[in-house]
């Protein structure tokens, strides 16, 4: 049966990210502890411009998907979420998402957008894998990850550098039948 409300979830949608998104986006990037959990690089403020050119950037390539993640009740813009790096000849996605607006972080928003994004990379793309990388010191993050069907795949030892210490970086994936098969 097909699903007229893909991308749709009981309290939010995933939707196309526009340019009246850019001073909210700017002020995540802006924000130290979005960012140190939300990107590998080091954390560095970028500006609406630079937020433009990485958002046109997107929409021109083609192994890469952003979306907004947006209430429904208010249609307030509050995360993003998406795949990069996808490798189509083998059906192999990275996922990633990020709520910058703190006030709906630990209320669930997290995981209804990432089994929306799931459900679009499994079910229109056609993909057979999705991966994602986690920091070790994102307990929130991991523990998502495993309630979602993620298995810790690997370790990247001592991998990031962050204020005078190293942690780990985990490797989790999924495949489209221990998605299918999943018991939520």
């Amino acid at each position: 049966m097909l699903n007229s409300d893909l991308l749709k979830g009981s309290n939010l949608r995933l939707t196309s990210l526009k340019e009246e998104d850019l001073n909210t986006f700017e002020n995540w990037y802006n924000d130290v502890k979005f960012l140190r959990h939300y990107d590998m690089i080091a954390a560095f403020p970028k500006s609406q411009p630079q937020l433009l050119e990485m958002l046109q950037d997107i929409r021109n390539s083609n192994d890469r998907y952003i979306f907004a993640v947006r209430t429904i009740e208010e249609n307030k813009f509050i995360g993003v979420t998406g795949f990069e790096n996808i490798l189509w000849n083998n059906g192999v996605a990275i996922i990633y998402i990020g709520i910058g607006d703190n006030s709906f972080r630990g209320r669930g928003f997290g995981k209804e957008s990432l089994l929306l994004t799931m459900e679009f990379g499994f079910q229109e793309l056609n993909l057979h894998r999705i991966q994602l990388n986690v920091l070790s010191y994102n307990d929130p993050a991991i523990k998502l990850y495993e309630s979602l069907g993620f298995k810790r795949e690997g370790v990247y030892r001592e991998f990031i550098h962050r204020d005078g210490k190293r942690y780990d970086m985990y490797l989790y994936g999924i495949l489209r039948s221990e998605w299918e098969n999943r018991n939520l």
